[in-house]
């Protein structure tokens, strides 16, 4: 079916319309990457900080019993945390990470148990083997994150106090300049030898090691406790950032395929349009032509 010069116009205005909403879509995205980036470099410096009040009160004390206080109804049972997203127009986003949850878990002995963070990433979860507990709702500002991570604290030591875990790992996506994000994990818990071991290779800034004073186990427990905090806190701001950053790449995909998409259709028209006053033109030659060919009649 040949085009018309009204159906490239409706075409047209249609592109049109959908070029303006992808240019708002990536300018939140924009927008959005900031906030989320500055979050996690307003993080960094604290989170070296309280690494450094565990080296000093780990310096000073016997490991804290951060294990559950029952034993694990399952030895070695695993309790996964993901990051992914709640919305689409995210390309590859939670595909990559599904793949990465399931291929490095999938290399760990042992029953696991899954607590998604956005329903499009719990959604592909349902399609594997996994266990899944019902999903947190993802974020959508910076001030709705210290909610999200009380919630993922409570739940998780909930199931670390009734046996039901005895790990739990941390997966989301990371910014990466060289491509966009990258998947990332992290054992959160236990805190146990190998933890401290590799705390243990940060060295304090100075010479002289601190000392903790008055009650040094409560104060190496609160350091315990943000360490948990932040660690939740940056993963959720690092895999926002991620989000946006694939959604503004696809939302610049998708702008230059509909400029191009435009260009073709503004030709086209143009080029329809052409031929129809071509045609016009040719019309009124002939007639013309004809016309002046007939024979004159004699005036009377």
């Amino acid at each position: 079916m040949s085009e018309t010069p009204a159906s490239l116009r409706r075409k047209i205005s249609g592109a049109g319309d959908l070029q303006s909403v992808v240019r708002t879509m990536k300018a939140m995205a924009a927008s959005s990457i900031g906030q989320y980036e500055n979050a996690v470099r307003a993080l960094d410096d604290y989170y070296r900080t309280v690494q450094l009040g565990l080296v000093a009160g780990f310096h000073q004390r016997e490991p804290l019993g951060v294990t559950p206080r029952v034993a694990p109804k399952a030895a070695g049972a695993i309790g996964a945390v993901v990051f992914g997203s709640d919305q689409g127009l995210v390309g590859p986003f939670n595909e990559a990470m599904l793949d990465f949850v399931v291929k490095t878990l999938g290399h760990l002995p042992g029953p696991k148990t899954v607590w998604a963070v956005g329903e499009r990433i719990q959604s592909r979860l349902a399609d594997t083997d996994l266990a899944l507990k019902a999903p947190f709702v993802l974020p959508n500002a910076i001030g709705a994150i210290t909610p999200l991570v009380g919630q993922i604290l409570i739940e998780v030591e909930t199931q670390r106090e009734q046996g039901e875990i005895a790990q739990v790992y941390l997966f989301h996506n990371r910014p990466d300049a060289r491509a966009i994000y990258t998947p990332v994990s992290q054992r959160l818990l236990p805190l146990d030898d190998v933890w401290r071991r590799d705390l243990s290779t940060l060295r304090w800034p100075t010479g002289n090691l601190p000392e903790v004073m008055n009650d040094g186990e409560q104060t190496l427990r609160a350091f315990v406790r943000e360490y948990l905090f932040v660690s939740l806190f940056r993963a959720c701001a690092e895999s926002l950032a991620s989000e946006n950053a694939s959604r503004l790449a696809a939302m610049q995909r998708a702008e230059k395929n509909i400029d191009e998409l435009l260009e073709d259709l503004n030709r086209s028209f143009h080029r329809l349009r052409q031929s129809s006053i071509d045609e016009e033109l040719f019309d009124v030659v002939s007639g013309f032509e004809a016309l002046s060919s007939e024979p004159r009649r004699p005036a009377r």
